[in-house]
Parts: C-alpha cells; structure tokens; sequence
C-alpha cells in the first residue's frame, strides 16, 4: 500500500519521470543512421568522374608555350634580326631603363619618376647576358671562339658601329632575310647572329638564358626579354588578340572571357590619354590606387555615403527581410 503510493506520486512529463534519470537511448526527436565515410566516398567519386569528364568533353585551350627552339623553328630571321639589335643596343630591353639598366628613367607618373626611384634592381646587359654569354658557354667551338675573339677585341664604339649597320642591312633586305642583306662593313656580327640561331635551334639557349645560380634553372627574366624583344611573340599575341589595343587578357588564350575582372584595369589602355602615353603603366596604376582609395573611404565621403538610402537597390534584394521586419 506504501509502496503503491510511493510510485503512484511520480508524474510524466515529456516521455520520463520526475526523481528518475533520462536512458541514454531516450530522445526527443526522430534519428536515423547516418554513415559518413559512405557519403564522402559517394561525392568524392561523383565530383571526380564530373571533372574527369567534363576535362575530356571540353578539354582546356591552353596554348603551347613559346621557347626559343619553336622561335627558332618558326621565325629564324626575327632571331638574327633580335641578336643583331641586342648587340646594337636598339632594343626594348637595352633601351627599357630600371629595373635592368640606367638607359632610361622609365615610367612615370606626373614629375615622379617611379622606375629611376625603385633603382637597378636586377641588371641585364643585353648584349652580353642575351647574346654573348650564352655563346660562350658553347664547348667546343674553335671558329665560334675566335668570332668572339675578334668582338672582344674590337672597342666598344667599333662594336655598336658594326651592329647597328647589320640591323640596318637586314632591315632593308627582302623579307629581312639574312643571305640578302647587302655587302657592308658588319664585323663578326653576322658570324655571331648566325651562331646564336644555330644555338636557338638546338634547344641550348633556353638553359643558358634560364641559369639562375642555382642547381635548378628557374629564372626566366632574361628568357622573357629576349622574346620580348623579337616581333614573333608580339605576332604570336596579336594572332590571339591579347595585344595591348585588343582588349586582350586570359588566363587561357581562346577561352571566352578570360579575366573578366581585369576589365577596369584594362579598360584605361583603351582611351585618351592613356590610349596614346609613353607612361601609360605608371598613369593607369596611379588611376586604380585613387579608385581603390576612393572605394576604401566611401563610407566617409559625403553624399557617396548616402548613396544606398538615396537608391534603395538593397531592399529590393533583402525584400524578404526587409517584409518580415518591417520598420516601427
């Protein structure tokens, strides 16, 4: 009877008792079994066929990168035409300025000269580091020594007198071909030019041009200034419209539409005065700091900062907030 009374206090509340402990195997709402190493298993094989055959469906349009042997292959007079020009000092990169050399002050923005500022950081002796010393490296070579020979010994106005008639001559000859220039007064510049295509051509000059000091040659500045001073890169990039007048810039040539949001950067290029300044890097890098610093400082500036209440576009995309809390 005590004991009938006792049991007969308790009350139920929510599926259990007061004065008793829940089980753990007691639950206020509905489960299920849940494995989910399968379920990783399961995506991890779905998104890996998805990739594998969407990338052979659409493939990826990515170009074959430019080396001196397919330069070589392909343009073998723009070759010599380059080596000639960098021993003659009248090319881009003998003429750029900072950071390779003190030929020029380079961009600048305003009276600021940003590239003499910022100094010779890595120097390049275009003659030297582009043409001859790769020549140099070559094993083996008696004629080819003695070619260098006579350049070396030759003084340094001699040098530039030599080369700068031969990139003239091939200039005026047909099709800019070697074997038609004109009977002149080129020194060993068209021995040294010729050398230098046969080395492009047998895949040693990119080695020689991507040494970096180290065991891995992995420095390809003076790879890139070569080619830069060619015309079949150029050629190659305008083909492709990613010249500077085209509006071109993609991570993967004809894949449409690239880097959409370089757009503004780009832009600038397209229109006065940007379109026609010898400063236009420096003009239009200034130009996007100013906009980016307008952008940082928006919430600050008067009348910008009270765009958003003026032109309520964001209660049109919160609408549904904006119903369920209407303002009191």
């Amino acid at each position: 009877m005590g004991m009938t009374a006792t049991l007969s206090r308790t009350t139920s509340h929510g599926g259990a008792s007061h004065g008793s402990a829940q089980t753990p195997d007691s639950h206020d709402f509905p489960t299920r079994p849940y494995d989910l190493v399968k379920e990783f298993v399961i995506a991890l094989v779905v998104v890996a066929l998805l990739t594998i055959g969407l990338a052979a469906a659409f493939s990826s349009p990515d170009e074959k990168a430019v080396t001196m042997t397919t330069w070589a292959a392909a343009a073998p007079s723009d070759v010599i035409a380059t080596a000639a020009g960098e021993l003659a000092g009248t090319t881009t990169s003998a003429g750029y300025g900072p950071p390779y050399n003190s030929a020029a002050d380079g961009q600048k923005l305003g009276p600021f000269s940003l590239q003499k500022w910022a100094g010779v950081r890595i120097p390049v002796d275009s003659a030297n580091d582009l043409v001859l010393a790769p020549l140099r490296m070559v094993p083996g070579d008696s004629g080819l020594t003695a070619t260098l020979a006579t350049w070396d010994a030759a003084p340094a106005d001699t040098q530039t007198a030599w080369a700068t008639a031969y990139v003239t001559a091939l200039a005026a000859a047909p099709d800019g071909d070697p074997t038609k220039v004109a009977k002149g007064t080129y020194g060993p510049v068209p021995q040294i030019a010729s050398r230098f295509l046969s080395l492009a051509q047998s895949g040693g000059l990119e080695g020689a041009l991507t040494q970096s000091g180290t065991f891995y040659g992995s420095d390809a500045t003076r790879s890139l200034l070569l080619l830069a001073d060619g015309a079949f890169l150029e050629d190659q990039a305008r083909a492709r419209s990613l010249g500077g007048d085209q509006w071109g810039m993609m991570n993967e040539t004809g894949n449409y539409p690239g880097q959409p949001w370089m757009w503004l950067y780009t832009f600038w290029y397209q229109v006065p005065p940007f379109a026609t300044s010898d400063n236009a890097d420096a003009q239009v890098w200034g130009l996007m700091m100013l906009l980016t610093l307008a952008l940082l400082l928006a919430p600050f500036i008067p009348g910008v900062r009270s765009l958003p209440r003026l032109i309520p576009i964001h209660r049109l995309v919160w609408r549904d907030y904006y119903r369920d809390h209407p303002r009191q």
